[in-house]
């Protein structure tokens, strides 16, 4: 069956879904990291305590990745532009609530409430771009939405503490306020999609463990020393385990993580994440205090990496499904590369250039994490997959700022060797699985075959022996096959020459004055037909 071409355009409600996705994922980055350089002046402003002021951000980010996967597998029962449209809408009214908050208390209520628009908004928005755009065409527009939010991811932090110092620290939420208005509106003009196979009720009590189960994880990975969240996440991710096999309508298909193309990308797009993160704090961290620059003169040079960074989605839409995992392999190697060399540089053009290269590569791996997986399941569950991905990358985005701090030496400057080695070691495990998943070692078996002797009776082992199977039954396979290596030669050969088992040639006269002349030219060049193999 010829593959269809990609449509060259986007009808108008592709382009109407493109701009809501792709300016409610610039609202959602913005306002995960414009608070933390701001939190001092938020303390000082709200009279806040120490421990409560950076629930300003964890509180936000905690709930805007437990409730991903809920929101992803709601956007596929009850529609992904009602669910885009709920979450723009409730994030707009949170973020006047935050702007307006007179205690810490109700900010960081107000906050809690914000994350979960922000779960509605990424998954089901992912999920609507796949189905709106053509065939072909749903990459690259989601490329382009990741940009963005890319570009808001960097400048975040600049912007907020810029914005918190020149003005006030309200006016980072009334930024997003008229920005989440004009994404709803454009929501309003998307077409409709939704899974056609499933029916109209929410697994309850796989909400509530999946929510649950990335809390934990999220808040064990912050702090590794409180094995109290490890143990809490195991046992509820054994409870929900246990339900979605018995469910009959389960919140996530568990054959999801029998995917392998699927588990790759977000066990990489993870580690690309959490390497972003650590850039995002090692870099202006080095320019401030190392280099005693200003916030806005901080901000200013980081324009290169930022740009970058922001590049890598609308690359990572270009890459088709198929070289995917190869793809984010490479760039997980350069960053790793890059980040090691931003460490080591000296000086701060070689910081800034390091840091510029780490950042593509690693707005790629990252943009890829998303668009790929997108590609790699059924476009009925899409929502169920994005929000996954998504709560994967979010709940482990921590871990990078922990990699900092364990990789400074004499805790006194925070390094990027322990997440470039991070990130070396996931490249490697993914070429590894590259290598065997395109069956390299079976292309060596004729090779071993002609040098052993063993002919055509070895070569057939190709085709005999699946690369599914387990180990034993292929060893079993291959015993069996090598004991009779004659008898089951000389029968495939003259299965294959058309000649039965009592000699008799059952070709016609003129298969076979064809297979003589085939074999005449066939002689000084190597034939890969069936005939003259």
């Amino acid at each position: 069956m010829p593959k269809s071409e990609p449509h060259p355009y986007l009808d108008a409600r592709a382009r109407w879904a493109l701009a809501a996705v792709a300016t409610g994922a610039f609202c959602v980055q913005l306002d995960s990291f414009a608070l933390n350089l701001a939190l001092p002046v938020v303390r000082d402003a709200l009279h806040g305590s120490a421990t409560a002021t950076p629930w300003v951000v964890s509180g936000y980010l905690l709930a805007a990745g437990s409730l991903m996967p809920v929101a992803g597998r709601l956007g596929d029962l009850y529609g992904r532009r009602r669910m885009l449209t709920a979450g723009l809408a409730l994030f707009g009214v949170t973020a006047v609530l935050c702007a307006l908050a007179p205690s810490l208390p109700l900010l960081v209520t107000a906050r809690v409430l914000q994350g979960a628009g922000g779960a509605l908004i990424m998954p089901a928005g992912l999920a609507l771009l796949t189905h709106a755009c053509p065939p072909g065409r749903g990459r690259r527009a989601m490329g382009r939405a990741l940009g963005l939010a890319g570009l808001a991811t960097v400048c975040g932090p600049f912007l907020g503490g810029v914005l918190a110092r020149s003005v006030s620290w309200r006016a980072v939420f009334w930024l997003t306020v008229p920005l989440a208005l004009a994404a709803a509106l454009c929501a309003r003009r998307a077409a409709e999609s939704r899974d056609p196979e499933a029916g109209q009720s929410l697994d309850g009590f796989g909400a509530i463990a999946a929510t649950g189960l990335v809390a934990c994880l999220a808040r064990w990975l912050e702090h590794v020393a409180d094995w109290g969240w490890a143990v809490g996440a195991a046992l509820i991710g054994a409870l929900f385990v246990r339900a979605e096999r018995r469910s009959s309508a389960p919140l996530v298909d568990l054959a999801l993580f029998r995917n392998r193309p699927y588990v790759a990308l977000t066990v990489a797009g993870a580690v690309a994440n959490c390497a972003t993160v650590a850039l995002l704090y090692v870099v202006p961290w080095t320019l401030q205090r190392a280099e005693g620059w200003s916030v806005l003169e901080a901000g200013v040079v980081f324009v290169a990496p930022a740009g970058a960074l922001a590049v890598g989605g609308p690359l990572a839409g270009r890459v088709r499904p198929g070289a995917a995992v190869p793809v984010i392999a490479l760039c997980l190697a350069s960053g790793a590369v890059t980040l090691a060399a931003t460490t080591r540089g000296t000086g701060t053009l070689a910081l800034l250039t390091a840091a510029t290269a780490a950042a593509a590569a690693l707005g790629v791996a990252g943009g890829l994490a998303l668009t790929g997986t997108q590609a790699v399941v059924r476009r009925e569950r899409a929502g169920e997959a994005s929000g996954v991905t998504k709560a994967v990358m979010t709940a482990t985005a921590g871990v990078g700022l922990a990699l900092t701090d364990a990789g400074a030496d004499g805790g006194a400057r925070p390094s990027l060797v322990l997440p470039a080695a991070v990130c070396l070691a996931t490249a490697a495990a993914l070429v590894v699985a590259c290598v065997l998943r395109l069956r390299l070692v079976r292309g060596l078996v004729p090779v071993v075959g002609r040098v052993l002797g063993l002919g055509r009776a070895l070569i057939s082992v190709r085709s005999l022996v699946s690369v599914r199977a387990p180990v034993c039954v292929r060893a079993l396979r291959l015993v069996r096959l090598l004991l009779p290596v004659g008898r089951r030669a000389d029968r495939r050969r003259m299965d294959r020459c058309g000649v039965d088992r009592r000699g008799v040639d059952r070709r016609g006269a003129g298969q076979r004055q064809a297979d003589r002349r085939q074999a005449a030219q066939c002689r000084s060049v190597r034939c890969r037909t069936d005939r003259c193999e």
